[in-house]
């Protein structure tokens, strides 16, 4: 009794062909794990790394992404606007962005903190309006785009559905000197309003289930190529036909 095998010619090729893209598309995505990985942990480390002045965080451009920040200056509080969003809770908020001029006159949009829907009229939060020379420390973020489907903004309420910083600050003919959101920190507003300390690292991270599904993927075409042929009797073992 021997091991016998007659392939298929074009099935053999075919059947190659595939198995090596699923294969490849499993090891690309567990490079992609392992960068994910890799960036998560950079973004924990950044955000426990002592706060950069803003000279700092211009001269690193991409690389003070998720850095704390310290500045010194005053709030616009008359040019807030208003980005809506979602509370821990998944209830509905909303997040107070506020031009912030530095002391050496440079401008910079602060994301103060979220508010209930009940509170977005600043009258009713006045004691969390800052007014003068202020200290705040809060973290460098570069926005997400808009997406696709993001709604137009609602601008007789200065009410936007995505942190679109440039188009925002324009709205009030500001010029910022960074399109970025310094989300500030946790520290309590008077009044309790906003409240900061919003920043959320959240990172989709599939691409194990991903390799998987290719590899298994390939595994079942591999079975189905080994029992197509062992139907036709062209695999098997004893006296080929």
């Amino acid at each position: 009794m021997r091991f016998y095998f007659r392939p298929m010619p074009f099935l053999t090729v075919a059947t190659a062909i595939l198995l090596a893209v699923l294969v490849w598309l499993g090891v690309w995505q567990i490079h992609r794990l392992h960068w994910k990985l890799g960036l998560i942990a950079q973004v924990n480390h950044s955000l426990t790394l002592p706060p950069i002045s803003l000279d700092q965080a211009l001269a690193m451009g991409a690389g003070a992404q998720y850095r704390h920040v310290a500045l010194d200056g005053h709030f616009e509080n008359a040019k807030e606007a208003y980005v809506f969003g979602t509370g821990p809770e998944g209830e509905p908020v909303y997040h107070v962005l506020v031009p912030f001029l530095t002391t050496d006159g440079r401008t910079l949009i602060v994301d103060r903190g979220i508010v209930p829907a009940a509170l977005l009229d600043p009258a009713r939060r006045a004691a969390g309006q800052l007014s003068g020379t202020r200290h705040v420390v809060g973290v460098w973020r570069v926005p997400d785009a808009p997406g696709f489907f993001t709604p137009k903004p609602d601008l007789a309420h200065r009410i936007w559905y995505s942190r679109e910083v440039v188009a925002i600050s324009r709205t009030d003919g500001v010029k910022v000197a960074a399109p970025v959101v310094v989300e500030a920190d946790a520290s309590p507003n008077p009044g309790g309003w906003p409240r900061g300390g919003q920043t959320r690292v959240t990172f989709r991270n599939e691409h194990l289930q991903y390799a998987l599904t290719w590899f298994l993927m390939a595994a079942a075409l591999f079975v189905v190529y080994v029992a197509y042929h062992i139907s036709r009797r062209r695999l098997g073992l004893g006296k080929a036909p």
